[in-house]
């Protein structure tokens, strides 16, 4: 009976001791061994045996790529503007010895050192500068950040800011300052706009007038073509029934009344070379004396 406890312990023991041998390590990710307080090796994804009790296991490490979102940091501008600025940093592991042997606490160390380097960048530039020169800072962070922490196993993949928070006061500043520059680009459209509409009207205007002009020109060459065709007809019509001055007189008798209907007409002239006609006419029209009795 002894025996068999004894032995049961000892199948407990090597259960024991060959699950502690026995070690996973899961995907995309990575432990460090120690031995004897010393590191010994590094484990990959998959299953590893140690030797129970003499090595040790240390934490594990994510490989992969991580995402650390900063607090807004304040920060001081060459013109002495106060500007909070929200920063993400996309960084991995590359080597899991160094992550643990070569730093104490790497999130934190990438945390003060993105803040240093902020400090540094944006102290050499003024506000605006600042508010237009994202990917520069970036470039320049990331730039920093990988240099330094390369020795600590680490690869910086990207930078970026996600706010630039100027003082409220300056903000109110700046959008004062873009809506003049709205109402300005407004007003200039507008005055644009009122300009090109005279321009097309005093154009308009312009050829109306002239084609008018050019009308009432052809109209009065037609009238006068037309008055010299018709006074033409009438000379020559005149020509071929060649009157004599008795017609002409008594034309001029009919045209009297006509000449003398105008309120203006108080005395008008008599042409003396149808005085003669006029004499014979009006003696042509005289009743003739009655015969002598014989």
């Amino acid at each position: 009976m002894e025996l068999l406890i004894v032995m049961i312990a000892l199948g407990l023991v090597a259960v024991v001791i060959v699950a502690s041998s026995v070690k996973i390590v899961p995907q995309a990710h990575a432990s460090n061994v120690e031995r004897f307080g010393r590191y010994q090796r590094t484990l990959n994804a998959g299953i590893a045996i140690i030797i129970p009790f003499v090595d040790r296991l240390k934490q594990r490490i994510d490989l992969r790529e991580q995402v650390i979102s900063f607090p807004p940091q304040p920060v001081i501008t060459e013109d002495n503007l106060v500007v909070g600025i929200d920063s993400v940093i996309y960084f991995q592991v590359t080597d899991p010895k160094s992550a643990s042997y070569e730093i104490a606490n790497y999130l934190l160390g990438i945390e003060q050192l993105t803040v240093t380097t902020l400090r540094n960048v944006i102290g050499s530039m003024d506000l605006e500068k600042t508010l237009t020169s994202r990917d520069s800072i970036n470039a320049a962070l990331r730039g920093v950040l990988d240099e330094a922490t390369g020795r600590w196993g680490i690869r910086v993949n990207r930078v970026e800011l996600k706010a630039i928070d100027p003082p409220a006061s300056v903000q109110q500043s700046m959008e004062k300052q873009m809506r003049a520059e709205r109402d300005k680009r407004a007003a200039i459209l507008t005055a644009e706009g009122e300009k090109q509409s005279a321009i097309l009207t005093a154009e308009g205007e312009k050829t109306a007038a002239i084609l008018r002009a050019e009308g009432e020109a052809q109209a009065a060459v037609l009238t006068a073509e037309g008055e010299s065709e018709a006074i033409e007809k009438v000379v020559a019509a005149i020509r071929s029934a060649d009157p004599d001055s008795r017609v002409l007189a008594y034309q001029y008798l009919q045209a009297l009344p006509q000449i003398a209907a105008g309120e203006s007409n108080k005395i008008w002239m008599l042409p003396s070379e149808l005085s003669g006609p006029l004499e014979h006419l009006a003696g042509a029209l005289r009743p003739s004396p009655p015969a002598n009795p014989a």
